[in-house]
């Protein structure tokens, strides 16, 4: 209906999973990480809890594209079932006959038995998905139990994924079904989603929709995270309910009165009240932070940064962006600066890639010298350091969360080069031919088209990607590591290889990482497991 009025392709918050829509957040994506680590590692029962609306169908969705091309499936969406009707349902999803008005437990249970049998010699993979389970009968839970026991010396023949309420999660707890809750080898709870990733969600789902001017200031979207709990269901509802009242009043953006309206029509009371809950809690924390230890914290704030300030200001820079950023604004600080583009386009180009890599080694604690110091990354090297050149976006780059060297281009098509070393909301610090300068991530789109390089540290003796199979000190690291993350144990004898084990770790740390899940250990896998495994490596965030 407002899709027109606000210049939309089509409508951003509509209930249904649209892929195109999909917003993994960080614990989503850990949600699917458990999921995939345990069906890798062949366990019987797999369990996923949340609360309504929080986004288990989009993760169940997700895992079935993750599932390899040998993996049959069999869905389960009605699970208020009797046991004979859960079997005759799990045979026609699999394909599996079965006499015409079969009615025995028997029947149905030495078919399924015999096809994953076969299924097993021809090297395919067999998983039951429920969802809605905290909906299934004691006696219908205990049936898939069974159906769990027919295994090999190596794994079970099938695998049975759980997807419920939290409700479930106080059904498997009866000591009668205890069995079965010992079978769970991987779990996961979904929370709501944080602030950030409320914020996110909706500007993200606007962009696929193809918003092209703000719509909700960032105020407003502190109370959509305030209103719906974060909850992805609620979010869509009232984001929805908002955008159609700012419609109906021929409004070009929502704010806070007609969010507030929309909340109250969705939710009624339910909506006021968990904003009011989660003001109380936060005035209470910050009371406290600001009792114990705000005096301290203050002028420990302006003794580190002062200097930075003065520094700026003596520089005489009067760029707005600056300006708002030294008022401490975030909102104010989105401004856009002409100056900035003139700076950039009057700067010499000559000499600025070795100032860019002088200022990113600066960031490491290391002085380079481009007279002395040789081509930058054989300097690099010789520090235990690795390049990485990348063309990506600014999303990506927040992903690996490290200062990089980024080209960009001048007016006239030359190539400049700068560091960028601090990325804050919508902010990118600069250092600009050796000068400090702040600007909006709009403005340095303007002159940016995807060029990066960010430094990483290596494991030893590093020659490239640690694959499946291989050995060595770099391999014996990366166990180490992984160890360190999961609070796990390497093996004991020392002798460390890159085994499924191995391998299986590092797809459940590429998942939770937001990486893609191939096994193989690469620059952008080791520098995510730099940033989680150590405190002293610069960070852009």
């Amino acid at each position: 209906m407002y899709d027109e009025h606000f210049g939309l392709k089509e409508t951003p918050f509509t209930i249904a999973p649209d892929p195109r829509f999909l917003y993994m957040s960080e614990r989503h994506r850990e949600a699917l990480a458990h999921l995939v680590y345990g069906f890798e590692m062949d366990g019987g029962f797999i369990l996923l809890t949340g609360e309504v609306g929080t986004g288990k169908t989009t993760i169940s969705r997700c895992l079935l594209e993750q599932l390899p091309d040998n993996t049959n499936v069999a869905m389960v969406l009605n699970p208020k079932v009797s046991s004979n009707e859960l079997l005759e349902t799990i045979c026609d999803e699999l394909h599996i006959d079965y006499p015409a008005g079969a009615a025995s437990l028997k029947a149905f249970i030495d078919r399924i038995n015999g096809y994953l049998l076969e299924s097993n010699a021809m090297g395919r993979k067999v998983v039951v998905i429920v969802e809605e389970a905290q909906n299934l009968a004691f006696d219908v839970l205990e049936q898939l139990r069974l159906l769990t026991n027919l295994e090999t010396n190596q794994r079970k023949l099938l695998q049975i994924i759980l997807i419920g309420q939290p409700e479930l999660l106080t059904l498997l707890a009866r000591p009668e079904l205890r069995q079965l809750e010992q079978r769970i080898t991987a779990r996961y709870h979904l929370l709501p989603l944080s602030k950030k990733d409320s914020i996110d969600y909706v500007k993200h789902r606007l962009g696929v929709a193809g918003v092209k001017d703000p719509l909700f200031s960032f105020a407003v979207l502190k109370k959509v995270y305030d209103y719906s709990g974060g909850i992805p269901r609620k979010i869509n509802l009232l984001c929805d309910r908002a955008m159609l009242g700012a419609y109906v009043e021929n409004r070009r953006y929502i704010d806070k009165k007609i969010l507030k309206r929309a909340a109250l029509e969705v939710f009624g009371n339910a909506g006021k009240n968990i904003y009011f809950a989660k003001k109380t809690m936060v005035w209470t924390a910050v009371v406290s932070v600001l009792v114990v230890g705000g005096a301290g914290f203050s002028a420990a704030y302006y003794r580190n940064h002062s200097a930075e300030l003065v520094s700026t200001l003596e520089g005489g820079n009067n760029d707005p962006v600056v300006a708002a950023v030294m008022a401490g604004s975030s909102e104010d600080a989105l401004v856009q600066a002409d100056e900035f583009l003139d700076f950039i386009d009057a700067q010499p180009v000559g000499n600025s890639k070795q100032l860019a890599f002088s200022a990113l080694f600066y960031e490491w604690g290391e002085l380079y010298d481009p007279k002395t110091g040789g081509r930058p990354c054989d300097y690099a090297a010789a520090k235990g350091l690795n390049c990485l050149f990348k063309n990506g976006n600014l999303r990506s780059l927040r992903h690996l969360n490290r200062p990089a060297i980024l080209k960009l281009l001048t007016q006239s098509g030359k190539p400049l080069y700068v560091t960028i070393i601090s990325l804050k909301d919508q902010v990118a610090k600069l250092i600009v031919s050796s000068q400090t300068k702040h600007t909006s991530v709009a403005n340095l789109e303007k002159r940016w088209f995807g060029d990066y390089t960010v430094l990483w540290h290596s494991p030893p003796h590093y020659t490239g990607p640690l694959r499946p199979g291989a050995q060595g000190p770099g391999v014996e690291w990366l166990a180490t590591q992984l160890a360190e993350v999961s609070g796990g144990a390497i093996s004991s004898n020392g002798m460390v290889s890159y085994d499924s084990s191995l391998i299986a770790q590092v797809k459940l740390f590429q998942l939770k990482q937001g990486l893609e899940s191939d096994g193989i250990a690469g620059a952008q896998t080791l520098i995510h497991l730099n940033s989680v495994t150590s405190k002293s490596v610069p960070r852009l965030m």
